[in-house]
C-alpha cells in the first residue's frame, strides 16, 4: 500500500462533494474568526472588554476565537456591532 502525503491525501478528499462542501463551510467559519480576532486585536480590546460590550461572558469570546463553539448568526452580528464593524454577504 503506497503511503500518501498530507496534500495528496487531501487533494483526494476534496474530489469526494461531501468532503469538500464541509471543507467550504469551515474555511468561512474560520475566515470570519480571525477577521473579528484581527479587528479586536486592532482596536486593543480584551476578550473581557469585548465581552461586556456584548453583555456575555468573556469565557464566550475565548471559545469562540479558539474555535470551541458554534456560535449563532446573532452572536457573530452582536461580536460585529460592538467592534464597530458591518457584516456583510458576498456570493460568488
Amino acid at each position: 500500500m503506497e503511503l500518501l502525503s498530507t496534500k495528496k491525501y487531501f487533494e483526494e478528499r476534496m474530489k469526494d462533494p461531501e468532503f469538500r462542501k464541509a471543507d467550504e463551510a469551515l474555511n468561512f467559519e474560520f475566515a470570519i474568526r480571525d477577521v473579528l480576532f484581527e479587528m479586536r486585536m486592532k482596536g486593543e480590546i480584551t476578550q473581557a472588554q469585548l465581552a461586556e460590550k456584548m453583555g456575555t461572558k468573556q469565557s464566550a469570546i475565548a471559545r469562540f476565537e479558539s474555535g470551541r463553539s458554534n456560535p449563532t448568526l446573532d452572536f457573530i452580528q452582536r461580536l460585529a456591532d460592538a467592534l464597530g464593524l458591518k457584516l456583510g454577504v458576498t456570493v460568488k
